[in-house]
């Protein structure tokens, strides 16, 4: 099985972001009394959409392979499946954690809840 990223969850979790990034850094310029704080609703787009452009590429081809033993990320990144502990979902990202502690993101997913189904009924 192979968990891929899903350009719309990509678009949203950026539009997210600049969200996020345009409220902080106006209330920050109004925190310190800059007089022109809506200058930092265009700066903190202009900082998301730069950022998602740039690393689009990269981000939109990170895939994620399961087999019955294993689940083989970007890196290459190697999970046994009995090592898994928790999985979690944070928004449109899938987390797992080994029993040694270690996190891994499934970035991008078009339904996280079902990806993260699918890892746990594969595990042992």
């Amino acid at each position: 099985m192979t968990f891929t990223p899903d350009k719309g969850a990509y678009i949203r979790t950026n539009t997210w972001l600049a969200a996020g990034a345009m409220a902080g850094a106006m209330a920050v310029l109004w925190l310190i009394g800059n007089p022109y704080a809506w200058t930092g609703a265009p700066a903190g787009l202009a900082a998301v959409v730069v950022r998602a452009w740039y690393l689009a590429s990269e981000e939109l081809e990170a895939k994620w392979e399961m087999t019955a033993t294993t689940l083989t990320g970007p890196g290459p990144r190697i999970v046994p499946l009995n090592q898994i502990e928790a999985v979690n979902t944070m928004g449109s990202f899938v987390q797992i954690v080994t029993k040694a502690g270690d996190k891994h993101l499934i970035k991008y997913q078009a339904d996280p809840a079902a990806t993260k189904t699918a890892i746990e009924r594969a595990l042992p």
